[in-house]
């Protein structure tokens, strides 16, 4: 499937901004299972960019406005070939994950910080199901399973300060607080895991050249020979329709657009995604 995502993001201040200085994870970059066949971002008032990869594989764009300005408009466009294979079943055994070619090697993708780290119920159930299972894989669906069971998504419930912990005790949250309680339940069973920030087309058989509201969307990857991914909202592995934007540990690693601004104190912001198959 190919889409073609518009992401659009706009700041109008108070009082006349002096200077703003960005970065922004909006743009995908080509994996093994997604090509970005062209991608700009264009950002008004005309900036000074900065193109870089990050520690995590994310392609980001730096930007600074120098002059004084009123409004910012960040727009990200971007056209993706998307070939999602059927995941493989479960393969590397649990005696592996403690191991140095795992634990050492994702050693980011095993620690706790507040963000993530589960509620002691949900720890306890993820040892529970891990006591059971052949394999980590395995262990790793059902665990993911069971945080979407768990969980209502009520996505104003919450904000991205909110913990996994918080999120968990009034049982909602948005589609980051979903992927936090999936990765610190699997990490806490010794399972690497990170998020996975993106898009997906929130229609099941898009019509070619349709124009829909595109959602934002986070998902969980754990290691297993490779990384092998599930949405925790939906319940289910991640298809053509959905395209990967950023990788990193938790929300913090992969916002879409992050800065400072000097001049003024306060700040409106509107965000709007959509999303065309074009082939």
């Amino acid at each position: 499937m190919q889409l073609r995502i518009v992401h659009r993001t706009e700041f109008g201040y108070d009082a006349r901004a002096s200077a703003s200085y960005n970065q922004a994870r909006m743009t995908p970059s080509s994996t093994p299972e997604q090509i970005v066949i062209h991608e700009r971002l264009d950002v008004t008032p005309s900036p000074w960019t900065y193109p870089y990869t990050d520690y995590f594989g994310t392609h980001v764009i730096a930007f600074e406005i120098a002059d004084p300005h009123e409004a910012m408009a960040v727009v990200a466009t971007s056209t993706v070939q998307v070939h999602r294979a059927a995941p493989p079943a479960p393969s590397t055994p649990w005696d592996e994950y403690g191991e140095r070619g795992i634990a050492d090697r994702w050693t980011e993708f095993l620690m706790l910080p507040d963000l993530v780290a589960p509620p002691e119920e949900l720890a306890l159930r993820a040892r529970e199901i891990a006591g059971s299972a052949e394999l980590p894989g395995q262990a790793a669906h059902a665990v993911v399973l069971l945080v979407h069971d768990e969980m209502r998504l009520l996505p104003e419930s919450t904000d991205a300060a909110t913990t996994a912990a918080q999120a968990w005790q009034q049982r909602t949250g948005a589609v980051q607080d979903m992927a936090h309680l999936a990765i610190g339940a699997l990490r806490s069973i010794g399972i690497p895991a990170r998020y996975v920030a993106g898009y997906a087309h929130p229609v099941a058989d898009p019509a070619v050249g349709e124009t829909v509201a595109g959602d934002s969307r986070a998902w969980v990857e754990w290691w297993d020979d490779g990384w092998r991914a599930l949405d925790p909202s939906t319940a289910t592995a991640p298809d053509d329709r959905y395209v990967s934007v950023g990788f990193g540990r938790d929300y913090e690693d992969v916002p879409p657009l992050r800065g400072i601004y000097s001049g003024t104190d306060t700040s409106r912001m509107s965000v709007s995604v959509e999303m065309t198959r074009v082939g």
